[in-house]
């Protein structure tokens, strides 16, 4: 005679339901969260201010390709009379390419120790302080922008700082380009952070 198949119990059998439904709808409304943040990343990330006369601009190291170039247009309108270029590993390439490019060595000053956005702020403000600077812009990604421009109002109140960010990579179809879309979503998940850790309130 067979023994009897044991059987999973009738509760068991609901809760596992019960965790599938649950893991199911969890990934539904993190597609649905990481479409819309996608798609409205323009509007949600970005700070652009009205381009106004400073006595100095900060590039963000981190991006080679849009970054510099935005801070080139910048420099030659006259908007801001020196750079300092702020990021560990790339710093001396920025100033390097800057030279390159027919900017006076004399009014590029580089920051090469920072880390992070956070670091850029902390490690940039003596700098600006000590050019006596009143205000400046900030130079960054789009998607970045926000996050950088809380960093520096945080840690420098008395600096009237303007956001001016990259333009030649924004989404022209409300969809950031495919090599931008994975910074732009870890970019939420930082502002986040950054307010728990740091304290920068992202508005």
């Amino acid at each position: 005679m067979n023994d009897p198949q044991p059987t999973v119990p009738h509760n068991s059998r609901r809760r596992w339901r019960r965790i599938g439904v649950a893991a199911l709808l969890s990934l539904l409304l993190a597609t649905l969260a990481s479409f819309a943040g996608l798609y409205w990343a323009e509007p949600l990330l970005t700070i652009e201010d009205r381009p106004v006369k400073a006595d100095a601009e900060v590039i963000l190291g981190g991006e080679p390709y849009y970054r510099p170039p935005r801070a080139l247009e910048i420099f030659q309108s006259g908007l801001a009379s020196n750079i300092v270029v702020s990021g560990h590993g790339d710093a001396d390439e920025a100033r390097i390419w800057f030279k390159a490019k027919g900017v006076p060595a004399s009014v590029i000053h580089v920051e090469p120790n920072s880390r992070n956005t956070q670091q850029n702020a902390r490690f940039t403000v003596p700098l600006l302080r000590a050019q006596h600077s009143k205000r400046v812009i900030i130079v960054t990604s789009w998607f970045h922008s926000r996050r950088a421009l809380a960093c520096f109002r945080k840690a420098a109140p008395e600096i009237e700082f303007v956001s001016l960010p990259t333009l030649a990579d924004r989404p022209r179809t409300r969809w950031p380009n495919r090599y931008e879309r994975g910074m732009v979503l870890r970019e939420y998940l930082k502002l986040g952070g950054y307010w728990v850790r740091y304290g920068v309130r992202p508005f």
